[in-house]
């Protein structure tokens, strides 16, 4: 081939493998990532902010927003700013989980979705297939195995050969004086997340030491009851010898707990009353919201508001900044978006600077820090169990006091 044929053909060959390369990652990073360039990370949020119940987990929205900012404030990740998208509304509907989780992926080409906050997580396994990082509340099975889903505060739905979390029982046995002799009424949705959370607290309440006499999802999921002296009925019968148990435990959200509190003291019932989710005073500015949830222990899974810890004092002033310096009442779905962000930061910021899908697992499959406001997290020993950290609230008199501190408990095994 004669020499200038031949150095045309070698610059063409050059041009086109440039030409590729800058294809395969938009020309601005030596990393094929998604959503990854020289200069930023993408990334999106699935959260359920308006349901047929009226309850709203938009403030993780703005959590997350928090802790992104400050990232960015302090130069990104490995020099890497976030895009923050924000953050999808599934509406706490399946099919709407997932064409959430379609856009992010193929339309928006995210690189993670941080925070997933919903009851549903029909796009769990389309973003595990698509491979992309996804962090959220891990109380749901999709973020205790799959490979690129991870808990923020861990696994807290294991499957056989998992952990469970002891900080519900073991607190609620602080404020009964133990749990010899005592007995728990668990109820919940007649939902997937209801039934599964029934099995890992019955056993749960019952490694403690509580006799559970009443165990049952079978609150309609979808239409929330007018009517709830059915329920209020068996579960006061159902403690030894025709007695009301020593506490109620609701796993289910604000409005379900609001009417099914409201109809147990109605009834006379003078037992514990607790929940998971109704730590917001926001909830308190109407009074018949404010008296069903008097005297209430919600199980939180982070330090409780009220800590003076440099960690809690970071949180409030990251949140009062995203909200434009206003002071604002503070709730858990800010914390989930918050630590959802946060733990995806802190396994990118170990993953270096050429991001991608699978500098981002390694770098999760040995990762582990001290002293959050989840307590101590660990991976892939997350994948598993939760992090066993947590406390109690109590909300008297329209004030939310720690009844039980914010401590770490030994899991246990499920089975």
């Amino acid at each position: 081939m004669p020499r200038p044929l031949r150095a045309a053909v070698a610059t063409f060959a050059l041009l086109l493998v440039t030409a590729c390369n800058s294809a395969s990652t938009g020309g601005n990073t030596p990393s094929a990532a998604r959503g990854v360039t020289a200069d930023t990370i993408k990334v999106g949020g699935i959260v359920s902010m308006t349901t047929a119940s009226g309850y709203s987990k938009k403030d993780t929205d703005l959590g997350a927003r928090a802790r992104y900012d400050r990232a960015n404030a302090e130069g990104g990740v490995n020099g890497r700013r976030i895009e923050y998208l924000g953050a999808e509304d599934d509406g706490q509907d399946p099919a709407r989980n997932l064409a959430a989780a379609r856009k992010l992926v193929q339309r928006d080409q995210v690189f993670a979705v941080a925070p997933m906050s919903s009851v549903t997580f029909a796009g769990a396994d389309f973003l595990d297939a698509q491979k992309v990082p996804t962090v959220g509340w891990g109380t749901l099975p999709s973020f205790c195995g799959p490979a690129h889903a991870y808990g923020f505060n861990g696994c807290l739905v294991p499957t056989p050969g998992g952990t469970l979390n002891q900080t519900w029982p073991e607190s609620l046995a602080a404020v009964l004086g133990g749990a010899r002799g005592r007995s728990v009424a668990l109820i919940a949705g007649d939902n997937d997340a209801g039934r599964f959370g029934i099995r890992t607290f019955t056993q749960g309440f019952r490694a403690a030491g509580f006799q559970v006499p009443y165990a049952k999802a079978v609150v309609p999921a979808t239409s929330m009851p007018s009517d709830w002296s059915a329920y209020t009925k068996e579960i006061l019968r159902s403690g030894p010898g025709g007695r009301a148990p020593d506490a109620v435990v609701s796993v289910m959200q604000t409005p379900y707990n609001i009417g099914l509190f409201t109809a147990l003291k109605r009834s006379g019932y003078r037992g514990v009353i607790s929940d998971p989710t109704d730590y917001d005073p926001g909830l308190l500015a109407k009074d018949a919201t404010k008296q069903a949830l008097d005297g209430v222990y919600v199980l939180l899974q982070f330090q409780p508001f009220e800590s003076d810890s440099p960690a809690m004092r970071q949180f409030k002033e990251d949140v009062k900044k995203a909200a434009g310096g206003r002071e604002i009442p503070l709730n858990m779905h800010m914390m989930t978006g918050y630590m959802s962000a946060d733990l995806f930061l802190s396994i990118a910021a170990k993953a270096g600077k050429d991001l991608t899908v699978d500098s981002f697992q390694k770098a999760a499959d040995g990762f582990s820090d001290t002293g959050t406001l989840v307590g101590d997290r660990a991976l892939p020993k997350g994948k598993k169990e939760s992090f066993g950290c947590g406390a109690l609230v109590r909300l008297k008199n329209g004030t939310y006091e720690v009844a039980v501190p914010f401590r770490c408990y030994p899991p246990i095994p499920f089975g």
